[in-house]
């Protein structure tokens, strides 16, 4: 069975955005030791626009073959005129409220998410699925999430868009790696205590 990953960036005390959801303030810290890493160990996480501009655009998937994202992260892309922003990945977006896909490589999940990502989890490859986000959609997902990657840039918000938009609930991971980066950003993962 392979693994759900919530790989998201967050601030240090756990948003990843300020109330409306704006994230733009952690690119800061995006820099050139950064992006080598996201180069090197998650260059399918680089949007396809990106990863042409930066130079890696044919870089190998790495940790994922699938993304899938809620609706208000997915009209980021719409908005800019963009409706597959991860073409290097099979794309699902959650949403109740779109009715039909604006591009063929977008598969749209109106129902039963969960049993949705549990046959994704259920299908053999190598690779995993990436869980880009947002917010509610994370808390929706809570129980199918198996590894944590949490980018976490040395910002404090005091109050925005949580990690997971969920009811209370505590959830045990276990800490497996932690790297630090110069500009003061982590990346820490943790693995489902199941």
């Amino acid at each position: 069975m392979r693994k759900l990953t919530y790989f998201i960036a967050c601030s240090i005390d756990g948003f990843i955005g300020d109330p409306s959801g704006d994230a733009t303030s952690m690119y800061t810290f995006v820099n050139e030791e950064f992006l080598s890493f996201l180069a090197t160990e998650y260059p399918e996480t680089v949007s396809a626009a990106g990863r042409q501009a930066l130079g890696f655009h044919d870089a190998k998937n790495q940790r994922f073959d699938t993304m899938i994202q809620g609706r208000a992260s997915y009209q980021l892309a719409l908005d800019a005129g963009i409706t597959s922003p991860y073409a290097q990945l099979r794309e699902l977006v959650a949403s109740r409220t779109l009715k039909e896909s604006p591009d063929a490589n977008v598969e749209l999940i109106s129902e039963d998410l969960v049993g949705r990502v549990r046959e994704l989890k259920s299908e053999e490859s190598d690779l995993g699925i990436w869980l880009c986000g947002g917010s509610q959609l994370a808390g929706e997902l809570i129980d199918e999430i198996d590894e944590l990657v949490i980018k976490t840039y040395p910002l404090v918000y005091g109050s925005g868009m949580p990690m997971f938009g969920s009811d209370f609930k505590a959830i045990e991971f276990t800490l497996d790696a932690v790297r630090t980066f110069d500009n003061g950003a982590l990346v820490r993962t943790y693995s489902r205590k199941r």
